[in-house]
């Protein structure tokens, strides 16, 4: 898989004790890769992500692994708060919440981000000890709903990437 490098300067180190076990996916929210990459690389929004996916496929990573992206925010799983401090955040470019508010529909995900997505979740789970794969809105239940109901859970599973769901 060619992953291009776009280093953000947001993050941190991860408590000594973690163990990358987690995968939480996301979408950006926003209208294209640029402005998504901008946002994440730019020190005044303090957000960021391990590695984020456009529609076309091309697959960006932003944090080391063993760093701590800040993707998750205020989280909560398998009984631990800090979802960053033991996951991999993945952002899918995507419009989101934003673009359903104005279509009133959720834009898809393309068959070639979704392929590429799988390949990254391959790689990842050879390299940690990946168990559960989970969406924002799982980890920041009420807070966030990304990737939203026009995800296809059911698409990702048949590929063999199940879903985590409520522990």
């Amino acid at each position: 898989m060619n992953i291009i490098s776009r280093p953000s300067p947001n993050f941190n180190d991860r408590p000594d004790s973690a163990i990358i076990d987690t995968v939480v996916i996301h979408y950006t929210d926003m209208e294209n890769a640029n402005v998504s990459l901008e946002r994440l690389c730019d020190p005044k929004a303090e957000v960021s992500s391990h590695y984020l996916v456009d529609t076309d496929g091309t697959v960006y990573q932003l944090v080391a692994d063993e760093k701590r992206a800040w993707h998750a925010g205020a989280s909560h799983w398998n009984g631990k708060d800090n979802v960053n401090n033991f996951s991999i955040g993945i952002e899918l470019q995507n419009h989101g919440h934003n673009y359903f508010l104005l279509h009133k529909c959720w834009p898809p995900y393309p068959l070639a981000q979704m392929e590429a997505l799988v390949i990254l979740l391959s790689d990842l789970k050879n390299r940690h000890p990946v168990k559960y794969i989970v969406g924002h809105n799982d980890v920041s239940p009420g807070r966030k709903q990304d990737p939203g109901p026009h995800f296809d859970w059911k698409w990702l599973v048949e590929k063999g990437f199940e879903r985590a769901l409520s522990l």
